[in-house]
């Protein structure tokens, strides 16, 4: 849904806290939504298949949901699908013009254990969760974590290519689910603020809490971008439903983290930053102390017991 920038200063100016509580209770109606769609989904499978861009707030969308779907009385557990990548030292394991690993290939992917640990999953069988161990590049025999799902539990499965057609074509009863931050604001007919620079925001902020410098979150967007590009947004109609992460207040929750951030990086190198900062100027605003300790926003800026996302 596109939001006006009017509307969304106008607010901001006459009622912050209001605004910010409003915005938040649509955003747990949607998770509820969802929840509630997932909840009934489970007779038909345990599995749920979960993908989206970078900054889109994955995890704490998926903590919300998982908060949700216990009051109706489900248990759910998530699993990283990077887990089940491939051994370096495999013969199948696919390798870039370099001749070095492409981890971020569906192919790299162990598809074949996957959609067997789904199928054992729905039947109600014990599967042995591999761990991958990045330093070594190989799947650990030994830290393997054992998962049995009863009848009211479900697990989620989230990874870059959850919705590829590898995995989502060969599971058609999973419940797949899309998460991005998929409204833009306008000023009257015009784009003001892409959705997309509400994740590059985002992770802007995120990282900077975590003491990364911009111009490495800046370097590492373009590669996540042709990243969503080729292995995310073409698989996104596999969906089951597409839940919009984003708030009407986000881009004005960012500004006073972000704004700061982008002023310090030399002018004119990236064409970006110098559209977000343009686009700033025209958007108010919301300060820190009205947004909820248990905001998605907090997610981003800080503040939460959950503040890491994805």
């Amino acid at each position: 849904m596109p939001y006006s920038v009017t509307e969304i200063n106008e607010a901001i100016r006459r009622n912050p806290a209001g605004f910010a509580r409003d915005c938040d209770a649509a955003y747990m109606e949607k998770v509820r939504n969802a929840a509630g769609k997932i909840a009934a989904h489970h007779g038909e499978s345990h599995i749920v298949l979960l993908s989206g861009p970078s900054g889109s707030g994955k995890t704490a969308v998926t903590l919300k949901v998982r908060d949700a779907l216990k009051t109706l009385g489900i248990t759910s557990h998530t699993v990283s699908m990077w887990d089940y990548l491939i051994p370096s030292d495999s013969e199948t394991v696919p390798r870039d013009q370099h001749g070095d690993v492409d981890y971020l290939s569906p192919f790299s992917l162990d598809a074949d254990l996957l959609n067997r640990h789904f199928a054992m999953l729905d039947r109600g069988e014990l599967i042995q969760i591999p761990e991958f161990e990045f330093a070594w590049q190989t799947r650990s025999d030994t830290l393997t974590r054992p998962m049995r799902l009863g009848k009211d539990e479900i697990v989620i499965f989230e990874g870059v290519h959850a919705l590829n057609d590898i995995i989502a074509g060969k599971n058609s009863k999973a419940f797949k689910l899309y998460i991005a931050a998929r409204s833009d604001i306008f000023d009257g007919e015009n784009l003001l603020f892409d959705r997309a620079w509400i994740r590059l925001c985002r992770r802007i902020a995120h990282d900077f809490h975590l003491g990364a410098w911009v111009r490495f979150t800046l370097r590492m967007w373009e590669k996540a971008r042709q990243r969503e590009l080729l292995y995310i947004s073409p698989y996104k109609k596999n969906a089951d439903l597409m839940f919009d992460s984003s708030l009407p207040f986000s881009a004005s929750a960012l500004k006073p983290f972000v704004v700061p951030l982008l002023e310090q990086l030399p002018k004119g190198k990236h064409q970006v930053v110098k559209d977000i900062l343009r686009a700033y100027e025209k958007i108010d605003s919301l300060d820190e102390r009205f947004i909820a300790p248990d905001s998605l926003a907090r997610a981003f800026i800080g503040g939460n017991t959950h503040s890491h996302t994805d």
